[in-house]
């Protein structure tokens, strides 16, 4: 990466595409904390973090999803929830039985409101793909982020299915004025639900423009080797 700098405002849905090896992953995480530069400065909300571990940047308002589904498979719906606030109170694992029942309330909460309400006693492996999806949608809300970030949300979903997650996203995140910085490579529903799209290109930001400026971007399209827009 080099010289990149986003900001980000409440509400804003940034997605954040380039062709393969452009650097997003490695963007993602540089921001997070699973990988340090090798020169340069990480900020989150103004305040360097550079140094800091992944869960020091959850206590500062940090959220992400995988791009591959990493809920707990073996525990419920709710367990996955309710470990997701322990961790956002710093509370260890052999807490579990002790917090779980205080936690309880806020757990359902987050699960009401992603629509998974009526799954809670369900083991997270038996849910189909699209809902461990939403599921860990559900935990990274459950820190209660003051900025959202998702590594292909809807990977290996269908069209229909993807823009239905990328909605209810969407929905929640104004809701809450959550910004939400985003990986997609299904093109059609970054057009759709992208507020802002940064275009990112040999680790540098090629364009950073609302998505009818991108769609008709000469360079983009050479970056992308003339993919249809």
């Amino acid at each position: 990466m080099s010289g990149v700098s986003l900001d980000v405002l409440e509400g804003e849905a940034v997605a954040l595409i380039g062709p393969n090896g452009a650097g997003k992953s490695t963007l993602f995480d540089l921001l997070t904390g699973r990988k340090r530069p090798d020169s340069g400065e990480v900020r989150l909300f103004g305040e360097p973090v550079t140094g800091l571990p992944p869960w020091q940047r959850v206590k500062r308002g940090l959220g992400r999803s995988f791009q591959v589904s990493s809920v707990f498979r073996s525990s419920t719906v709710l367990e996955n929830v309710q470990i997701g606030l322990m961790l956002a109170r710093g509370l260890s694992w052999n807490m579990f039985r002790r917090a779980s029942a205080t936690l309880k309330p806020e757990a359902e909460a987050v699960l009401e409101k992603v629509g998974l309400a009526a799954k809670r006693s369900i083991s997270a492996g038996d849910l189909s793909y699209g809902d461990q999806r939403t599921l860990e949608l559900a935990v990274a809300l459950s820190t209660k982020p003051r900025l959202l970030l998702l590594d292909e949300p809807t990977a290996g979903m269908g069209r229909g299915e993807s823009h239905e997650c990328l909605g209810l996203i969407r929905a929640i995140a104004a809701s809450e004025r959550i910004p939400i910085v985003f990986v997609e490579h299904d093109m059609s529903v970054v057009f759709s639900f992208a507020t802002r799209i940064v275009v990112l290109v040999a680790g540098k930001v090629l364009i950073d423009a609302e998505p009818q400026v991108v769609r008709s971007d000469s360079r983009v399209k050479e970056a992308y080797f003339g993919e249809d827009f």
